[in-house]
């Protein structure tokens, strides 16, 4: 009698941790379609809680991985103080790393780890400035490679280069003597991978600001004006667009000069 009431007692435990992980399992993804709905009106601190709220229940979701990472790479924005904006760096780059070993395959993730390195490179030392960079161009490329139709991956892989190209030529000497230098990059080729991710997503801000500011390091100032206004008219939708058309203002305010 004893062993009968055990056997129900421990069916009935079995049954009830059955029923609680089917439940948070559940509740998941009503979590992150809450994130979702935060991160799409711009209150990135409020959706970052949601999706640290979710990752408690499903730890190895890369999709969410990349939806955190993305929280905490876009709070460096509100952030005065370089070591709290290099800590939020660092911890959206983790995120996006397990995101990449969970879904190796996974443009997506793969675009995720470039953009954390991206958004790092301006606060770090030149050591780590140049290997960022590479990982920058080596997770971009990756990105293409799966999926060739990511209008982002080709506004990165612009970015890199305009970038690369415009370090001078004493200090890529420099560079090349003390870290081992960087891949070649030019303008032109900065220019074709932002014409190619606006032919992709018209309707980017980033894309045309980008490409007007790459045209105005290439001597261009008619082409230049004309995409930065083609942005600049575009409605804000994402959270780094206000600073992005700062920038696209103060160039044109510089052309005008």
């Amino acid at each position: 009698m004893k062993t009968s009431r055990l056997i129900t007692l421990l069916a009935a435990l079995a049954l009830s941790a059955t029923d609680q992980t089917a439940h948070a399992a559940s509740a998941a993804p009503v979590l992150i379609a809450r994130g979702d709905a935060l991160d799409a009106q711009l209150k990135t601190a409020e959706a970052l809680d949601i999706y640290l709220d979710a990752e408690k229940i499903t730890p190895d979701d890369p999709d969410l991985l990349i939806k955190i990472a993305k929280q905490y790479g876009e709070s460096m924005v509100d952030l005065k103080d370089d070591e709290a904006r290099i800590d939020a760096g660092r911890k959206a780059l983790e995120y996006a790393r397990r995101a990449q070993v969970l879904a190796p395959r996974m443009a997506d993730a793969h675009l995720a780890v470039a953009i954390c390195h991206g958004r790092l490179l301006e606060l770090l030392p030149a050591r780590e400035k140049v290997e960022y960079s590479r990982q920058v161009k080596i997770h971009t490329e990756k990105a293409i490679e799966l999926d060739s139709r990511s209008d982002y991956a080709w506004h990165m892989l612009g970015r890199w280069h305009r970038a690369v190209a415009d370090t001078g030529a004493l200090l890529k000497g420099v560079v090349k003597i003390v870290y081992g230098g960087l891949p070649d990059a030019s303008y032109e080729e900065a220019a074709a991978a932002f014409e190619k991710a606006i032919a992709l997503n018209p309707d980017r801000v980033a894309h045309h600001i980008e490409l007007g500011l790459t045209y105005a390091s290439m001597g261009k100032s008619t082409e230049a004006r004309a995409a930065i206004n083609r942005g600049l008219d575009l409605p804000s939708r994402e959270r780094d667009d206000p600073d992005t058309k700062t920038r696209g203002r103060e160039a044109l305010g510089s052309l005008d000069k």
